[in-house]
């Protein structure tokens, strides 16, 4: 059974109730706070030394600045519900320059930073967050980023199509192929796609890539029709990029394949009115507890959260769990993230493995008339 933190599991439970009201004024922390030369804080000022000083570093400008106050809300809202009056997280913009954005975190007597986004803006900051002793808790799902202190919390799409393939096998499937868009995430896709195949006793028959537009992609399926016939092809890219390849596939051989999907396949919305994608599979983490998160975070911000939000919700009750074992002003305990039992939240449970990557536990849904149904839940305890 899964060793998890009793105030993750108990914050999972009574968080986000089914009812969900906006927390009454005196549950609410104070307003955030600017003060000269340093970032936003969100939560209350503290007076003393008896909180913990985390840097939350995020896109807050530019073009990114949408998601990054997503998340930032999203911390907000956990602090809100945990009610952690001994962390206090300050917000630091990213695109004003990640490596000073490090740098303030740092000066300013941070001991745990949750972000940054992107890839790229942790490797900018890697090295002085090491030479600091203050971890790095990212919601880039780049796997190459991790190590060193740096822990890589976004969803990996090699877990993604591992689980949706052994979905697949347990059903019989054998035969597969796989359409893999150019470029690093596609690169990424196909050697996860290979692998899993591999792992549980099935074949790749062709993979192909392709570029932009219909044409290139209709090349690709034309490229397949001469190798053995599939009978499942994962399309590696997004569900709207999916919605319109679909039909590309039954025209050109896939006639009666299982059409098979990665995490990307969770953000999109108009999936399930699609009669195109009926009986697709695709892996996930689960939907239950976001929904109940979705409307508090609309009564409480007026607005609907990213789904990538609910990192930045996770990443505080880990934190929440650790501190609770966490002298203030002593460095972060980075040994407590790889408790091998793992942590719960609202995207379920996930632990840190000896490479610094999220393992997470994850569902299949299929595609359904209008509707999203669970074809495999997610289980019920890591494997060892």
């Amino acid at each position: 059974m899964l060793v998890l933190g009793s105030m993750a599991l108990a914050a999972c439970q009574t968080m986000v109730p089914k009812t969900a009201p906006p927390p009454t004024p005196s549950q609410q922390p104070d307003k955030p706070v600017t003060k000269p030369d340093d970032g936003k804080i969100t939560g209350v000022l503290p007076t003393d030394e008896t909180r913990h000083r985390i840097a939350l570093l995020l896109p807050l400008s530019g073009k990114d600045a949408a998601v990054g106050k997503s998340i930032a809300n999203a911390t907000t809202l956990a602090l809100m519900d945990t009610k952690a009056s001994n962390i206090r997280i300050t917000s630091y913009d990213t695109a004003l320059g990640a490596q000073a954005a490090a740098q303030r975190a740092i000066a300013d007597g941070n001991r745990l930073i949750l972000g940054p986004l992107l890839g790229d803006d942790v490797v900018a900051i890697a090295a002085a967050a090491n030479a600091a002793r203050v971890p790095i808790i990212s919601y880039s799902n780049d796997v190459g980023i991790a190590g060193n202190n740096v822990f890589v919390m976004g969803y990996v799409p090699a877990q993604s199509i591992d689980r949706v393939v052994r979905h697949a096998r347990s059903q019989g499937i054998t035969r597969f192929a796989a359409l893999v868009p150019a470029g690093t995430y596609g690169q990424r896709a196909s050697s996860a796609m290979l692998a899993s195949v591999k792992a549980a006793g099935g074949t790749v028959v062709s993979m192909q890539s392709y570029g932009a537009g219909n044409a290139a992609i209709t090349a690709a399926l034309k490229k397949m029709q001469g190798d053995t016939a599939y009978e499942a092809i994962l399309i590696a890219d997004s569900g709207a990029a999916a919605i319109r390849i679909v039909p590309l596939i039954r025209a050109n051989g896939g006639t009666d394949a299982r059409i098979l999907g990665t995490e990307l396949w969770n953000t999109e919305r108009a999936l399930p009115s699609s009669a195109a994608m009926r009986g697709a599979w695709f892996a996930s983490v689960s939907d239950g507890l976001y929904r109940q998160y979705a409307a508090k975070y609309r009564a409480q911000f007026g607005t609907d959260p990213f789904r990538l939000s609910t990192l930045g919700y996770d990443s505080v009750l880990l934190t929440t769990r650790i501190a609770r074992d966490w002298k203030p002003g002593t460095p972060f305990p980075m040994d407590r993230l790889r408790d091998p039992g793992g942590f719960i939240g609202l995207d379920g449970a996930f632990r840190f493995g000896r490479n610094g990557v999220a393992e997470r536990l994850l569902e299949v849904q299929q595609v359904g008339a209008g509707v999203l149904t669970i074809a495999s839940p997610a289980p019920k305890t890591f494997a060892d």
